[in-house]
């Protein structure tokens, strides 16, 4: 029986100074060296994939050819990611919460902004997080009905709603399994006699070893 396999990969680390979507939107150095680490990895454990997809945004198509996978790179737009400036700069206007600046300050900030876009309250400046998460459950259910191995270069909303949705959590547990996803990594859902079963999270085997330490980044 073929074995059927979706792994989700987080693109490389993007510019970290970014204050909007576009400038956000490409890969630090960092990032494509993560990409290209990730790619030595999976060719060098002999991982085969029956279709590789990524989403359109620079930063995706960047990891995919770090990656140098020999396979040819299908771009689908519904695999891209959230609009997170866009959601935070009305969630601003609406609540007076500040943009954060730091780490920290991002990490409380989103469970209170996801909540709010779960609300409904950030729908005239971005698609709905129902519809948001819809839009990725329809490429996994196509990728299940397909069957095989399948490759898709996202993000990490992307990822945490899919986990969300797979664990029937709410905004905050959205959140919470969002922020630790670290750039350049994996997860895996298999599916086994008509279910599909979540069996990897959060995976850097590319970046072990102290002297990479530096590079095992989540924003």
């Amino acid at each position: 029986m073929m074995k059927t396999e979706i792994i989700l990969i987080r693109h490389g680390q993007a510019n970290t100074g970014a204050k909007d979507e576009e400038s956000y939107d490409q890969l630090s150095d960092t990032g494509h060296q993560q990409a290209n680490w990730l790619g030595d990895y999976l060719r060098g454990h002999g991982e085969e994939f029956d279709r590789v997809i990524c989403g359109s945004l620079r930063r995706h198509r960047e990891t995919a050819v770090g990656l140098g996978l020999p396979y040819e790179v299908a771009v689908d737009p519904r695999v891209n990611e959230m609009r997170y400036f866009d959601l935070a700069n009305e969630f601003h206007i609406q609540t007076n919460t500040p943009v954060p600046n730091s780490a920290e300050e991002f990490a409380q900030h989103v469970p209170q902004l996801f909540t709010a876009w779960h609300s409904g309250s950030l729908d005239s400046v971005h698609v709905s997080y129902r519809d948001f998460a819809q839009r990725f459950k329809d490429v996994m259910s196509e990728l299940v009905e397909l069957g095989g191995r399948s490759l898709v270069i996202t993000s990490g909303g992307v990822i945490g709603m899919a986990i969300a949705q797979h664990l029937a959590l709410g905004p905050e547990g959205f959140a919470h399994i969002m922020l630790p996803i670290h750039n350049s990594s994996m997860h895996r859902f298999d599916v086994r006699g008509g279910s599909t079963l979540m069996s990897g999270y959060n995976a850097t085997p590319h970046l072990d070893g102290a002297s990479r330490s530096h590079a095992r980044t989540n924003i």
